[in-house]
Protein backbone atom coordinates (compact mmCIF):
# COMPACT_ATOMS: atom_id res chain seq x y z
CA UNK A 1 0.00 0.00 0.00
CA UNK A 2 1.21 3.56 -0.69
CA UNK A 3 1.50 5.76 2.04
CA UNK A 4 -0.05 9.51 0.84
CA UNK A 5 1.99 12.37 2.82
CA UNK A 6 -0.44 14.75 4.26
CA UNK A 7 0.77 18.23 4.09
CA UNK A 8 1.06 19.93 7.63
CA UNK A 9 0.22 23.78 8.30
CA UNK A 10 2.70 25.89 9.67
CA UNK A 11 2.18 26.42 13.17
CA UNK A 12 2.32 29.75 14.64
CA UNK A 13 1.90 31.74 18.22
CA UNK A 14 -0.48 34.73 18.29
CA UNK A 15 -0.04 37.35 21.48
CA UNK A 16 -3.51 37.94 21.47
CA UNK A 17 -4.72 41.19 23.68
CA UNK A 18 -8.32 40.52 22.87
CA UNK A 19 -7.83 44.70 21.20
CA UNK A 20 -8.95 44.93 17.44
CA UNK A 21 -5.02 44.89 16.14
CA UNK A 22 -3.93 41.06 17.87
CA UNK A 23 -7.87 39.97 16.75
CA UNK A 24 -7.07 40.92 13.31
CA UNK A 25 -3.55 39.06 13.35
CA UNK A 26 -5.42 35.95 14.32
CA UNK A 27 -8.06 36.23 11.63
CA UNK A 28 -5.36 37.10 9.38
CA UNK A 29 -2.65 33.84 10.32
CA UNK A 30 -6.04 31.44 10.20
CA UNK A 31 -6.81 33.19 6.70
CA UNK A 32 -3.39 32.19 5.57
CA UNK A 33 -3.99 28.50 6.40
CA UNK A 34 -1.56 28.72 9.65
CA UNK A 35 -2.36 26.18 12.43
CA UNK A 36 -2.86 29.22 15.48
CA UNK A 37 -2.34 28.44 18.91
CA UNK A 38 -3.14 32.13 20.60
CA UNK A 39 -1.26 33.10 23.88
CA UNK A 40 -3.00 36.18 26.34
CA UNK A 41 -1.75 37.24 29.98
CA UNK A 42 -2.68 38.59 32.49
CA UNK A 43 -0.21 40.70 34.10
CA UNK A 44 -1.99 42.73 36.43
CA UNK A 45 -3.88 45.05 34.33
CA UNK A 46 -6.91 47.05 35.34
CA UNK A 47 -8.81 45.68 32.04
CA UNK A 48 -8.28 42.12 33.19
CA UNK A 49 -11.58 41.44 31.14
CA UNK A 50 -8.74 41.65 28.33
CA UNK A 51 -8.02 37.85 28.99
CA UNK A 52 -12.52 36.86 28.67
CA UNK A 53 -12.55 38.61 25.17
CA UNK A 54 -9.29 37.14 24.12
CA UNK A 55 -10.96 33.81 25.33
CA UNK A 56 -13.73 34.44 23.56
CA UNK A 57 -12.13 35.56 20.43
CA UNK A 58 -10.27 32.10 19.96
CA UNK A 59 -13.61 30.24 20.15
CA UNK A 60 -15.12 32.11 17.24
CA UNK A 61 -11.68 31.30 15.37
CA UNK A 62 -11.67 27.54 16.74
CA UNK A 63 -8.01 27.73 17.89
CA UNK A 64 -6.52 27.05 21.35
CA UNK A 65 -5.61 29.88 23.64
CA UNK A 66 -3.07 29.65 26.96
CA UNK A 67 -3.65 32.20 29.92
CA UNK A 68 -0.69 33.07 31.40
CA UNK A 69 -0.83 34.26 34.82
CA UNK A 70 2.14 36.91 35.57
CA UNK A 71 -0.43 39.18 37.78
CA UNK A 72 2.64 39.60 40.45
CA UNK A 73 4.13 42.00 38.01
CA UNK A 74 1.41 44.20 39.05
CA UNK A 75 3.72 44.93 42.21
CA UNK A 76 6.34 45.89 39.78
CA UNK A 77 4.64 48.43 37.38
CA UNK A 78 2.82 50.40 40.66
CA UNK A 79 3.75 53.59 40.46
CA UNK A 80 4.68 53.06 37.23
CA UNK A 81 1.87 52.64 34.56
CA UNK A 82 -1.45 53.87 34.92
CA UNK A 83 -2.83 50.94 33.41
CA UNK A 84 -1.93 48.69 36.24
CA UNK A 85 -2.33 51.04 39.06
CA UNK A 86 -5.53 52.96 39.38
CA UNK A 87 -3.54 56.00 41.48
CA UNK A 88 -1.62 57.09 38.05
CA UNK A 89 -4.46 59.39 36.47
CA UNK A 90 -5.79 57.19 33.00
CA UNK A 91 -5.29 60.56 30.37
CA UNK A 92 -7.49 60.79 26.97
CA UNK A 93 -4.40 61.63 25.46
CA UNK A 94 -1.03 59.65 24.92
CA UNK A 95 1.52 60.25 28.08
CA UNK A 96 4.34 57.91 29.29
CA UNK A 97 1.77 56.39 32.29
CA UNK A 98 0.10 54.88 29.45
CA UNK A 99 3.24 52.68 28.67
CA UNK A 100 3.69 49.18 30.15
CA UNK A 101 7.63 49.33 30.57
CA UNK A 102 8.81 46.30 27.97
CA UNK A 103 5.64 44.73 28.51
CA UNK A 104 5.52 43.46 24.31
CA UNK A 105 9.24 41.50 25.19
CA UNK A 106 7.84 39.96 28.36
CA UNK A 107 4.99 38.43 26.28
CA UNK A 108 7.32 37.40 23.25
CA UNK A 109 9.82 36.13 25.83
CA UNK A 110 6.73 33.36 26.78
CA UNK A 111 5.29 33.26 23.27
CA UNK A 112 8.97 31.89 21.97
CA UNK A 113 9.18 29.63 24.90
CA UNK A 114 5.40 28.40 23.75
CA UNK A 115 6.54 28.29 20.59
CA UNK A 116 9.09 25.64 21.23
CA UNK A 117 7.09 23.47 23.10
CA UNK A 118 4.64 23.18 20.29
CA UNK A 119 6.84 23.43 17.31
CA UNK A 120 5.65 26.69 15.89
CA UNK A 121 7.63 28.53 14.01
CA UNK A 122 6.53 31.97 13.61
CA UNK A 123 5.31 34.32 16.80
CA UNK A 124 3.16 37.01 15.41
CA UNK A 125 1.98 40.09 17.49
CA UNK A 126 -0.29 42.83 17.19
CA UNK A 127 2.08 46.18 16.90
CA UNK A 128 0.93 48.58 13.99
CA UNK A 129 1.98 51.63 12.58
CA UNK A 130 0.42 53.75 14.40
CA UNK A 131 1.96 52.72 17.44
CA UNK A 132 5.59 53.06 16.43
CA UNK A 133 5.87 56.67 17.23
CA UNK A 134 5.05 56.18 20.73
CA UNK A 135 5.84 52.81 22.13
CA UNK A 136 9.52 51.42 21.80
CA UNK A 137 8.45 47.47 21.50
CA UNK A 138 6.06 48.13 18.78
CA UNK A 139 9.15 49.58 16.49
CA UNK A 140 10.01 47.30 13.77
CA UNK A 141 13.94 48.01 15.07
CA UNK A 142 12.85 45.91 18.13
CA UNK A 143 11.24 42.91 17.31
CA UNK A 144 13.86 42.41 14.54
CA UNK A 145 16.56 42.85 17.23
CA UNK A 146 14.01 40.60 19.73
CA UNK A 147 14.09 37.95 16.78
CA UNK A 148 17.79 37.69 17.14
CA UNK A 149 17.80 37.28 20.79
CA UNK A 150 15.37 34.58 20.51
CA UNK A 151 17.23 33.05 17.85
CA UNK A 152 20.28 32.73 19.90
CA UNK A 153 18.00 31.95 22.90
CA UNK A 154 16.46 28.41 21.21
CA UNK A 155 19.34 27.71 18.61
CA UNK A 156 16.34 27.82 16.06
CA UNK A 157 15.34 29.96 13.07
CA UNK A 158 12.12 31.48 14.72
CA UNK A 159 10.60 34.62 12.82
CA UNK A 160 8.78 37.29 15.31
CA UNK A 161 6.51 39.36 12.64
CA UNK A 162 4.21 42.23 13.62
CA UNK A 163 2.49 41.98 9.98
CA UNK A 164 0.52 45.20 10.79
CA UNK A 165 3.37 47.57 10.95
CA UNK A 166 2.95 49.18 7.69
CA UNK A 167 -1.05 49.56 9.03
CA UNK A 168 -2.41 52.55 10.38
CA UNK A 169 -5.23 51.67 12.86
CA UNK A 170 -8.12 52.34 10.65
CA UNK A 171 -6.28 50.57 7.65
CA UNK A 172 -6.41 47.87 10.67
CA UNK A 173 -9.89 47.82 10.92
CA UNK A 174 -10.22 47.97 7.63
CA UNK A 175 -8.22 44.86 7.08
CA UNK A 176 -10.33 43.30 9.80
CA UNK A 177 -13.46 44.08 8.37
CA UNK A 178 -12.56 42.42 5.24
CA UNK A 179 -11.48 38.99 7.28
CA UNK A 180 -14.79 38.97 8.93
CA UNK A 181 -13.39 40.15 12.77
CA UNK A 182 -15.82 39.89 14.83
CA UNK A 183 -15.53 43.80 16.58
CA UNK A 184 -17.88 43.41 18.61
CA UNK A 185 -16.28 40.51 20.71
CA UNK A 186 -13.06 43.08 20.83
CA UNK A 187 -11.86 44.93 24.00
CA UNK A 188 -10.02 48.21 23.58
CA UNK A 189 -10.47 49.96 26.90
CA UNK A 190 -8.34 50.42 29.42
CA UNK A 191 -10.86 50.15 32.02
CA UNK A 192 -12.57 47.51 33.98
CA UNK A 193 -16.18 48.63 33.01
CA UNK A 194 -19.31 46.83 31.65
CA UNK A 195 -18.79 49.14 28.23
CA UNK A 196 -15.94 50.59 26.97
CA UNK A 197 -15.64 54.00 28.95
CA UNK A 198 -14.98 56.23 25.44
CA UNK A 199 -12.49 58.56 27.31
CA UNK A 200 -9.10 56.64 27.86
CA UNK A 201 -6.55 56.76 25.10
CA UNK A 202 -7.32 53.31 23.83
CA UNK A 203 -11.19 53.99 23.35
CA UNK A 204 -10.29 57.57 21.62
CA UNK A 205 -7.87 55.58 19.13
CA UNK A 206 -10.54 53.20 18.50
CA UNK A 207 -13.14 55.64 17.85
CA UNK A 208 -11.46 57.64 15.62
CA UNK A 209 -9.52 54.40 13.60
CA UNK A 210 -13.22 52.92 12.48
CA UNK A 211 -14.31 56.99 11.65
CA UNK A 212 -11.12 56.90 9.18
CA UNK A 213 -11.67 53.76 7.86
CA UNK A 214 -15.75 54.10 7.68
CA UNK A 215 -16.52 51.22 9.22
CA UNK A 216 -19.77 51.09 11.40
CA UNK A 217 -18.15 50.87 15.11
CA UNK A 218 -20.35 48.06 17.26
CA UNK A 219 -19.00 49.28 20.13
CA UNK A 220 -20.58 50.43 23.19
CA UNK A 221 -19.28 53.32 25.19
CA UNK A 222 -20.05 54.66 28.46
CA UNK A 223 -19.64 58.34 27.43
Amino acid sequence: MVGIAIARKKKCIVVLSGGPDSVTVAYWAKKRGYEVYALTFRYGQIADKEVKHATMISQSLGIPIKVIDLSSLKDVFVGVTSLCDRNIKMTSDFSQPIIVPFRNAIFLSAAVAYAISVGAIEILYGAQGSDEAFYPDCRTKFYKAFEKAARLGTDTNISIKAPLSKLTKAEVIKLGAKLGVPFHLTWSCYLDMDKHCGKCESCINRRKAFREAAIPDPTEYAE
